[in-house]
C-alpha cells in the first residue's frame, strides 16, 4: 500500500509542483482565495474526488472526499497569502503536498479502510477559517487530521502559540489642537498612554506570553486633536489558561489609556481565538519515522517546544480531532517565515522537494495507524463519540 500510494504521488509530482508555482505567482488574502481554490481542486475533480463548495458559509472554503472506508482522514489545505509579502508562509507548499497526500491515499482508500477528505481552509493568517468550519459542522466524523508548513528547519512536533486577535477603538472628542484644545479629549493619547502601561507590563509577563501590534489610526491632520485612534494587537500565550490571563492583564492597560485621557474605548475581537497545538503522540510518532525515512533529519525532541511557530488556527482541529501540524523544512538562505526572501524560497528545488517529501510523510503516516488495529479503533471509537455528543 505504501508502495501504491507512492506511485500515485510519484505521477502527479509535475502538476503538483506546478501548483505549488502557480498559487505562489498570484497570491490571495483571506476569504478571498478564488484562483487558488479552483487550482487546487482541479487535479481533485478529475481524479474523481466528491467535491463540494463552498461549504461552511465560506465562499474560498471547500472539502473533496475519495472512498468509502470508515476511517475518515483528514488532510487540510492552506492558500492564503500575506498582504505585500506574499506566500511568504509557504501556504502554497501546504496545498500542494495536502493535494499529493490524497492523490496518494485515493490508491490505496478501499485497500486501507478509509475514506480521505481534503478540507479547504480559507484565512489562516487572519480570519481563521479552521475554526468557523469547525463550528459549523465540517470536521464531523473526522477520525485524524494533518497538514505540513514549511519552515526553515524540519520540526516534526511542532508547538504553537494560543492567540487572541484585537481591535482596540479610543473615542475622545475632536477640537481646534491650537485654538481650543482645552475642548478636546485626545484618542491618539489614550492610545499612546495604553501602549506604555504595555511596555512595562512586558517586564512582568509569564513565559511564553507576547503582545505585539501596530497603530491603525492616529488621527487625521495635526491642527485636530484626534478623536479616533486604532491600534491592532496580536495576543499570545503557551496555551489557552496563559491566554485569558494576559488578555485581562492587556485590557487593564487599554482601559488605563482611556480613564487617564478622559476617553471611552472599546475591544473588539477580529477573528477566532486560536488555541495552541496539541499533537496527537501516535500520529507524530508515525510521522516523525516517516521523514527521517526519507532521509530528514528533524529537530531534537527536547528542543520542540522551545520553539513555537507562532499562532495556527489547526490549533483548534487539534483540540477537537487526533492530528498533526509538523513543519517541513525547506532552504532559506537565513530567512524565516514571513520574511519577503522566505517567500522568495517557496519556489523552487528546495520546495519542490518539501512538496513531496511532505505528501509522502503525510500518506504514509495515514497507511501506517490505518493499519494498526489498535490507533484505528482509537481514533474510530473517538470520532463516534464525538459525533454523538455533537447530536445531543
Amino acid at each position: 500500500m505504501v508502495a501504491a500510494a507512492d506511485r500515485g504521488i510519484g505521477a502527479a509530482a509535475g502538476e503538483l509542483l506546478g501548483l505549488a508555482r502557480s498559487i505562489h505567482a498570484e497570491p490571495e488574502l483571506a476569504f478571498a482565495e478564488t484562483r487558488s481554490v479552483a487550482k487546487i481542486l482541479a487535479p481533485l475533480r478529475e481524479r474523481g474526488f466528491e467535491i463540494r463548495t463552498p461549504v461552511a458559509d465560506l465562499d474560498t472554503a471547500f472539502t473533496a472526499t475519495y472512498g468509502s472506508g470508515e476511517l475518515v482522514v483528514g488532510i487540510c489545505a492552506e492558500y492564503d497569502a500575506l498582504p505585500e509579502i506574499g506566500h511568504a508562509c509557504g501556504h502554497n507548499l501546504i496545498a500542494a503536498s495536502a493535494v499529493g497526500a490524497a492523490l496518494g491515499l485515493a490508491e490505496v482508500a478501499d485497500a486501507c479502510g478509509i475514506t480521505v477528505t481534503v478540507f479547504g481552509t480559507p484565512a489562516e493568517e487572519s480570519g481563521g477559517g479552521k475554526v468557523l468550519m469547525l463550528e459549523r459542522g465540517v470536521f464531523d466524523g473526522v477520525g485524524m487530521a494533518m497538514m505540513v508548513h514549511p519552515g526553515p528547519v524540519d520540526i516534526a512536533g511542532a508547538y504553537s502559540l494560543a492567540l487572541a486577535d484585537w481591535s482596540i477603538l479610543f473615542h475622545g472628542r475632536e477640537a481646534h489642537a491650537s485654538a481650543a484644545p482645552e475642548q478636546g479629549r485626545n484618542a491618539a493619547d489614550a492610545m499612546t498612554v495604553a501602549q506604555v502601561a504595555l511596555g512595562l507590563l512586558r517586564q512582568h509577563l509569564h513565559p511564553g506570553q507576547q503582545l505585539h501590534g501596530i497603530v491603525k489610526t492616529g488621527g487625521v491632520a495635526p491642527n485636530i486633536v484626534p478623536g479616533r485612534a486604532e491600534l491592532l494587537y496580536y495576543l499570545r500565550a503557551v496555551d489557552s489558561a496563559s491566554l485569558d490571563d494576559l488578555m485581562r492583564r492587556a485590557s487593564a492597560c487599554f482601559e488605563a489609556g482611556a480613564l487617564a485621557t478622559g476617553c471611552t474605548h472599546e475591544i473588539r475581537t477580529l477573528a477566532p481565538t486560536y488555541t495552541e497545538l496539541t499533537p496527537d503522540p501516535a500520529l507524530l510518532s508515525a510521522y516523525r519515522e516517516q521523514i527521517v525515512g526519507l532521509g530528514r533529519v528533524p529537530l531534537a525532541q527536547e528542543l520542540e517546544a522551545a520553539r513555537p511557530l507562532g499562532s495556527t488556527d489547526m490549533g483548534n482541529v487539534t483540540n477537537v480531532i487526533p492530528g498533526i501540524h509538523p513543519v517541513i523544512g525547506i532552504e532559506a538562505g537565513g530567512a524565516v517565515t514571513h520574511q519577503p526572501e522566505f517567500a522568495a524560497a517557496c519556489v523552487g528545488e528546495s520546495a519542490d522537494r518539501a512538496v513531496k517529501d511532505g505528501a509522502t510523510a503525510m500518506a504514509r503516516t495515514a497507511i501506517q495507524i490505518a493499519g494498526d488495529q489498535f490507533h484505528r479503533d482509537r481514533l474510530l471509537e473517538r470520532s463516534l463519540r464525538q459525533r454523538q455528543e455533537d447530536i445531543r
